[in-house]
């Protein structure tokens, strides 16, 4: 039985929204992936916060989500123990396409699904486009996801699980669905938001985890060429930390003890948390 919490009330079945629906037709809209551990959702400020700065940037009020609904939504799907990933969604409605305001029938809805466990690694492909950074949707988990999706099936086309982005500048940016770090000299180095990549809440908790561990980190420009023969991790909200072990076919250096600690520290970070 599939239950959806939209605009203050449990649904069953398919959402019904408007065929004019600007995010239905044109992405206009923002979204959260939320993993939440035995009936919790992890660092879900962090998600709200990111939801509520995508909106505004697209001209949309900031979303009130109430906490106790994602309690009661894991509770109706069977979702009350273990893994889930939870998904809350804020679209436009109908409107005139040349404003942003939202339109009376623009709502708010959520989901609630099983999170598979995170993987013991992953290959990378780098995608066959660029991110624009200057984009004005750069940063902002949207809802207008297809390029995402197309770079994803590059990748599994390619036999690799997730494409890596440059951005236009040719400099490391993000993974289709998560942030990138690299060990180098010592030093868990990511991309600045600058790059274009997201402000991943992963991302940010990996930098305190790390601070918290005395490991030295640094926002700054990687290079492709920088990542050869160097350990790399992905960090996604429902993956946590996971190494990557190849990219474009080339292997990559394995077992680093840094990634380790911090995978370690994650999770337990995760489960303190619940």
């Amino acid at each position: 039985m599939n239950w959806i919490w939209c605009n203050g009330s449990f649904r069953q079945g398919p959402l019904e929204i408007s065929a004019m629906d600007r995010g239905l037709c044109h992405g206009l809209g923002v979204f959260e992936t939320v993993l939440a551990l035995d009936r919790r959702p992890i660092a879900l400020p962090l998600h709200l916060a990111r939801l509520a700065a995508g909106a505004a940037r697209l001209g949309l009020p900031a979303p009130a989500v109430p906490v106790e609904a994602i309690g009661e939504l894991l509770e109706r799907q069977g979702l009350t123990k273990g893994r889930a990933r939870v998904r809350i969604a804020l679209g436009a409605g109908s409107g005139d396409l040349n404003r942003l305001e939202p339109g009376d029938d623009s709502f708010l809805w959520i989901t609630a699904v099983v999170c598979p466990p995170p993987p013991a690694s992953l290959v990378l492909v780098t995608a066959p486009f660029p991110r624009n950074e200057r984009s004005p949707l750069a940063g902002i988990k949207c809802a207008s996801y297809a390029e995402n999706l197309i770079a994803l099936d590059h990748a599994r086309r390619h036999g690799a699980d997730e494409a890596l982005f440059l951005n236009t500048r040719g400099e490391v940016c993000e993974a289709a669905t998560a942030n990138i770090f690299a060990i180098l000299d010592r030093e868990i180095a990511t991309p600045p938001l600058s790059s274009g990549c997201l402000p991943g809440t992963a991302r940010a908790r990996v930098i305190g985890i790390a601070a918290s561990l005395g490991l030295p980190t640094a926002e700054r420009t990687l290079m492709p060429g920088e990542l050869a023969d160097v350990p790399v991790f992905l960090t996604s909200a429902t993956r946590g930390v996971v190494p990557v072990r190849a990219i474009d076919g080339k292997s990559l250096a394995a077992g680093d003890p840094h990634i380790a600690s911090l995978r370690e520290a994650w999770e337990k970070n995760c489960f303190e948390r619940v």
